[in-house]
């Protein structure tokens, strides 16, 4: 039995992934704490119907008081026992009014503080996973900087760089404790980050998503996993996928890009979820 929290969990895929742990059978998901820096209204009824298993968890990841506070709240909800997986999800996306600073602070330093205070509580977990949710790995490419300089998000695409290389650094240094830590692309969904019915993904494709972050083992540590959409193979146009599994350990940020990727940034705005 796994016990979970995931960040940015009162909408889009972070609810979703709350959504979908909780309904799992109690032999496989001991507990889900989903995560937020205001009210879940949409979480109410299945936490009702989860008996106990579902709990909502208020955390601002821009604020490390919150952050600790939270998780010092889990760990007496978890009595004891470690925590086996913590999903960093929540980020915001695109129009910033303060440049690079508040993009960076959700996306990069959120990250960060999220991670430092629950280690303690992952050192103590059986599974000892952390994954970062990066939603556009093609943008976070400084490989691929060229090819997408047309689209407007230059302190999205800074912001997931960076991200790629935390993820990575942290790979590295807790390897050896049995550690895995992966930056996961769930595809391109169809939230209101991810620019609504342009995207190629439902939010059943979370699914997906959980599939690879129940892989046993470590092959995933410092890899950059992917869900890929029906006949990507056949994909026309300006923006292709290209290669297939990526190791940031050894350099590589980018691992796919996504045709029509230009409509993506037209369509965003800013979100904390």
């Amino acid at each position: 039995m796994a016990s979970f929290l995931n960040t940015g969990a009162s909408r889009g895929f972070g609810l979703k992934l709350a959504r979908q742990l909780a309904s799992l059978p109690a032999t496989d998901v001991s507990r889900v704490f989903a995560s937020a820096r205001g009210d879940c209204p949409r979480l109410e009824e299945p936490v009702t119907e989860s008996s106990g298993r579902l709990v909502v968890i208020k955390l601002d990841v821009t604020n490390e008081v919150s952050i600790k506070q939270a998780a010092i709240e889990v760990e007496a909800k978890l009595e004891g026992k470690g925590l086996d997986v913590l999903i960093n999800n929540a980020g915001i996306c695109q129009y910033a009014p303060d440049g690079v600073k508040s993009i960076f602070t959700v996306n990069v330093m959120g990250v960060h503080w999220v991670t430092r205070a629950f280690l303690p509580l992952l050192q103590k977990g059986t599974l000892k996973k952390m994954i970062n949710i990066s939603g556009s790995t093609s943008l976070g490419s400084i490989t691929s900087a060229r090819t997408f300089q047309a689209i407007s998000a230059p302190r999205y695409k800074i912001s997931k760089t960076a991200t790629s290389s935390l993820t990575a650094q942290y790979a590295l240094d807790y390897e050896k404790e049995g550690f895995t830590f992966m930056a996961l692309c769930p595809g391109w969904m169809k939230t209101d980050l991810g620019g609504g019915d342009i995207a190629d993904l439902t939010l059943e494709g979370a699914k997906a998503s959980l599939d690879i972050i129940f892989r046993p083992g470590q092959e995933l540590n410092g890899q950059l996993p992917k869900v890929f959409v029906k006949g990507w193979q056949k994909s026309k146009g300006k923006y292709q996928y290209v290669g297939g599994e990526c190791s940031m350990v050894n350099g590589c940020v980018s691992a796919f890009l996504i045709s029509n990727l230009a409509c993506f940034c037209s369509r965003s705005a800013e979100n904390v979820e």
